[in-house]
């Protein structure tokens, strides 16, 4: 079974790996030039793998907008681009496409746009969050954080992938800072989890005052702002990004050498897998990520794919635990690992989490 995924550039730095011919023209130009683009095929997909032999093919297709375009633009018009992507892997023979990045998020986060598409969709967002949590959790190992007495803070918790990974850190970690800017909807989020989950529960519309409060830190928002800056964070906090564009200024890598800042939900993907492109015959696509090696989103829909699993998987703004442990198992399954860790395009390396424990040590020395 084949598949489609729909992409778009979050930054302009994307903007060049998706079109060379980009570079030196400016932002304001570029974001006018896309909003006229049709959609088009950017990558075709092959090599992708099982262990026991099952394989699948497909394509990214591109909805050329910016993100602010996105939020900006009346949304038939945008609707209308990323269904024209769809239409464009299902005439390569895809069965199930995945929504990347914003796509996924405009309106009512897919659901829309399943009904209007010719084949099952899915935002990918389940094994996002299996992947975010999981990856939150091994960098707290990396730093010798005991999960049983951190606080963890959440920011857009009370968003589909934010308030999901509450419920699964709920069972992990002593306590929980919510974060998010309507209060209503964090004081209802907050009285539907009290009672049903272990840890403590505090809220907080205020991203400043409550960054400081906990040694980890995941990032679920639609903000095309950065959030977070040095003078926020705890002395070897853990920071966890699901975020795109990125939560976390790059003031951080620069400013605060004792922290250390992963990209949460990237896998490595079974097989060999070859992103080639379309337009340019015999060059590769440019995810901005090591080799063999998609996002979360991406890898969700080519399991779906090896599943021939033909249907809406994770659509709307709530999303099912049990399909996060489903589909969480299926990649397993299916030989997709968690990829090493990574942040502001650079590998985390063991000597990087090393120096960065080496940086905590110090910084709390001097503050004795």
């Amino acid at each position: 079974m084949k598949f489609a995924f729909v992409i778009h550039p979050t930054s302009l730095e994307d903007v060049v790996r998706y079109e060379p011919g980009a570079v030196g023209k400016g932002a304001a130009l570029i974001g006018k030039i896309m909003e006229w683009m049709p959609a088009y095929a950017a990558a075709h997909v092959t090599g992708v793998r099982t262990p026991d032999g099952r394989e699948t093919e497909g394509w990214f297709v591109a909805a050329p907008f910016m993100p602010e375009a996105m939020l900006a633009l009346p949304r038939e018009r945008v609707y209308r681009k990323i269904l024209d992507a769809i239409e464009l892997g299902a005439s390569f023979g895809a069965e199930i496409v995945g929504l990347g990045a914003f796509t996924g998020i405009v309106g009512d986060a897919g659901v829309t746009l399943a009904e209007r598409s010719p084949i099952p969709v899915t935002t990918g967002n389940s094994l996002t969050i299996a992947g975010g949590v999981a990856s939150l959790v091994r960098g707290a190992r990396e730093m010798d954080i005991p999960l049983d007495e951190a606080t963890a803070v959440v920011i857009g918790a009370t968003g589909s992938i934010g308030s999901a990974c509450v419920e699964l850190l709920a069972t992990q970690v002593a306590r929980i800072v919510l974060v998010a800017r309507n209060r209503t909807r964090l004081e209802r989020l907050a009285a539907s989890l009290r009672g049903r989950v272990p840890c403590e529960l505090e809220i907080s519309t205020d991203v400043r005052a409550a960054v400081p409060r906990g040694r980890l830190v995941l990032t679920a928002t639609t903000s095309t702002q950065e959030l977070i800056e040095p003078a926020d964070l705890q002395t070897g906090a853990v920071v966890c990004e699901l975020s795109l564009p990125h939560d976390v200024g790059r003031r951080v890598a620069l400013e605060r050498p004792d922290v250390l800042v992963t990209e949460g939900g990237n896998f490595r993907v079974p097989g060999n897998p070859r992103f080639a492109r379309v337009r340019e015959p015999g060059r590769d696509f440019d995810l901005g990520l090591p080799p063999r090696t998609a996002l979360a989103c991406m890898s969700e829909t080519m399991v779906l794919a090896l599943e021939e699993r033909r249907e809406n998987y994770t659509l709307g703004r709530g999303i099912e635990l049990d399909r996060v442990r489903e589909i969480d198992a299926l990649a397993a399954r299916a030989g997709f690992e968690l990829a090493g860790m990574r942040a502001f395009d650079r590998a985390v390396t063991p000597e990087r989490i090393a120096a960065v424990k080496a940086a905590a040590i110090s910084r709390r020395a001097a503050a004795v």
